[in-house]
């Protein structure tokens, strides 16, 4: 089973473009930058675009 599920990133983000974009950003800011609002071991994915959908998926990230 894929983690975290579309339904529930559907729900903090309700349209699917705004999630690619919005995932997208973060997966080059952490890659970039190397900051993460989780501690490694937290997360279930070892790559970026993984880490920023569970960082949604968490309301670590948000649109205001």
């Amino acid at each position: 089973m894929i983690y975290p599920s579309i339904d529930n990133l559907l729900k903090k983000i309700e349209s699917k473009f705004l999630l690619v974009n919005l995932v997208s950003k973060r997966a080059k800011e952490m890659r970039e930058t190397g900051h993460y609002q989780m501690k490694e071991k937290d997360y279930h994915s070892k790559k970026e675009i993984g880490r920023a959908l569970e960082e949604i998926n968490e309301n670590l990230i948000h649109l205001d």
